[in-house]
C-alpha cells in the first residue's frame, strides 16, 4: 500500500506542483474543450489560449511576489 501512496503523491506533485490555480485553470480548459467537441464546435483553439493566458497570469503573480 506504500507504494500506492507515493504513486498518487508523485502524480498530485507533478499535476499541481507549485501552482494549483493552473492545474485548476487547465483542468477547466480540458472540460471546455471537451463540451465544444462533443457539441460539434472547434475546440481547438481553447488549450492554446488557456496555456497562454495561465502562463501570463503565473508570470504576473510571481512578478508582484503574491502567491
Amino acid at each position: 500500500m506504500r507504494y500506492v501512496s507515493a504513486f498518487g503523491r508523485f502524480w498530485w506533485n507533478f499535476i499541481v506542483g507549485d501552482d494549483w490555480r493552473v492545474a485548476a485553470g487547465l483542468a477547466v480548459a480540458f472540460a471546455c474543450t471537451w463540451l465544444l467537441a462533443h457539441h460539434g464546435a472547434a475546440a481547438w483553439w481553447v488549450l492554446p489560449l488557456a496555456a497562454a493566458l495561465l502562463l501570463v497570469a503565473s508570470v504576473a503573480r510571481e512578478a508582484r511576489g503574491s502567491n
